[in-house]
């Protein structure tokens, strides 16, 4: 459950889910149907049903997103067309939209829980000082440890970020493969932010390690912000390629979906 502490009871908060038309392995991507359903629309019926939001857009650079979206009563903005990356997006649309909280769900994540969300804008509330927040699951395969597409996180003994990377961090030595306790885990690219850090984070210039790795939380560490990072009750599946979108499916299936 949510839980809402007092300073989030004061607090408007606002999903804000990005959406881009190219895509360059899985071209219109956020108009795939899903059973029945545009991919994108699947993303918006999630993050409706998330409890303490005051409002739920999508930021696209393109019409039939925003005829998609409007079509099934969802709210969307049109941004420019030459965003580098969501958050910029995000930040455009957030500039004409009264919120303390912002969180970032991604155009390709349907399948992320309203427990997830919940879970950020819970630590948001309780920690004032808070700037970003993201959320990580644990690796139980070497495979996965190993894929540059599935990024790793480890955190300080409180929670909170000290390096993301496609790499399998920390390396394990032969003499440490027993250590206990430990578990990779998986970045899940779920975002919380204050609004007024978000828009000076999209400001910024891109840093050393965000251009070595090519993963944009960097950024914020680099400029000194802490990332709190929450243990997900449960993973995702981002839909990126035909084989992603036939898991998908098979899911909302199984689930009966409407």
């Amino acid at each position: 459950m949510l839980g809402r502490s007092t300073r989030l009871d004061t607090m408007k908060a606002v999903i804000v889910i990005p959406a881009r038309y190219d895509s360059s392995r899985l071209p219109g991507k956020p108009l795939v149907d899903i059973c029945g359903k545009p991919l994108i629309v699947r993303v918006l019926d999630g993050a409706r049903a998330v409890r303490g939001v005051d409002r739920v857009v999508v930021a696209t650079d393109d019409e039939r997103i925003l005829a998609a979206v409007k079509g099934h009563g969802g709210e969307a903005l049109m941004t420019a067309a030459d965003h580098g990356t969501g958050t910029e997006r995000i930040a455009e649309a957030v500039g004409g939209i009264d919120a303390d909280i912002v969180i970032n769900l991604q155009g390709d994540e349907p399948l992320v829980g309203t427990e997830m969300v919940e879970g950020l804008l819970r630590a948001m509330g309780d920690e004032p000082d808070l700037q970003m927040a993201t959320l990580s699951h644990s690796i139980t395969t070497a495979e996965d440890v190993k894929n540059p597409n599935i990024v790793k996180v480890i955190t300080d003994l409180e929670g909170y970020a000290l390096y993301f990377s496609r790499l399998p961090v920390p390396f394990l030595r032969k003499d440490a493969r027993e250590v206990q306790g430990f578990t990779y885990r998986k970045h899940i690219g779920i975002y919380a932010y204050r609004r007024d850090w978000l828009l000076r984070f999209a400001s910024l210039d891109p840093t050393p390690l965000e251009k070595c790795e090519k993963l944009e939380q960097l950024r914020a560490m680099e400029n000194g912000v802490r990332i709190r990072v929450l243990a997900s009750p449960a993973d995702t599946i981002g839909v990126d390629t035909e084989e992603d979108l036939v898991r998908v499916r098979e899911i909302f299936a199984g689930r009966g979906a409407q």
